[in-house]
């Protein structure tokens, strides 16, 4: 900002010399606009400069759209109840019962309860899983209201259903509560899942979910609707 100049004018001061231009008022010299370089107005890219690795373009702010958090609980509430319908079901049908043969022995239903991971990964550490459940679950939300994409809303909608689903299941299953064993009912190409781990709707939701999430970052598409680019360096004309 100019200073105010508070000396007195020459008709105010005796013997002042007009020439020497003491106490005349003069407009301040134009200054460049802030962050131009050489006549740039601010904010406008230079032209000539290189642009080389990630460039993003920044999402509005504010919560998420209406419309992504119904689709993300939306997605996850029909999942983790046709998890729960189909583990109902497999229970009703196939306890005590020799598998069931689908497709020509592609597909097999038999009924496995799994206090392991999904795929029947880290049998003996159901405590610890259900707790990890509960963290996903935890963050999913936490991160819901951040969402600005539509594919990131689908894919961490399928992780929170099947991670509920398998939730559902460790809390409320025998033998108790962080204890329960998961039920598992789909074969592959074999009736003992000696070829393909037993799974479930929950764990294919997971993966399902898991293998967008995992595509969407590696096409530089973020959570918060960002997208990442890569360019190539250009050369100043």
């Amino acid at each position: 900002m100019g200073r105010v100049n508070t000396e007195q004018s020459d008709s105010e001061q005796p013997g002042s010399n007009p020439a020497d231009g003491a106490g005349s008022t003069s407009e301040p010299e134009a200054r460049p606009a802030a962050g131009g370089d050489g006549g740039t107005a601010a904010g406008e890219p230079d032209s000539g400069s290189d642009v080389a690795g990630a460039t993003a373009v920044e999402p509005a702010g504010g919560r998420a759209p209406r419309k992504l958090l119904v689709l993300l609980f939306g997605v996850a509430a029909l999942l983790l109840a046709a998890d729960v319908l189909t583990k109902i079901a497999a229970v009703a049908r196939l306890d005590g019962r020799p598998p069931l043969e689908l497709f020509g022995g592609a597909v097999y239903l038999v009924l496995v309860r799994n206090p392991g991971a999904a795929f029947s990964l880290a049998t003996g550490m159901t405590w610890l899983l259900a707790l990890l459940a509960i963290a996903v679950v935890g963050v999913i939300v936490w991160l819901a209201p951040k969402l600005r994409s539509t594919g990131w809303a689908v894919g961490l909608g399928l992780v929170l259903g099947g991670a509920c689903g398998n939730l559902v299941d460790r809390l409320f299953r025998e033998p108790g509560p962080l204890r329960g064993h998961v039920v598992d009912f789909v074969s592959l190409f074999a009736p003992d899942g000696s070829v393909w781990p037993v799974f479930n709707v929950a764990d294919s939701s997971i993966v399902c979910g898991g293998i967008l999430v995992v595509l969407l970052s590696l096409f530089g598409r973020d959570y918060d609707g960002s997208v990442h680019t890569r360019k190539k360096r250009e050369d100043r004309a």
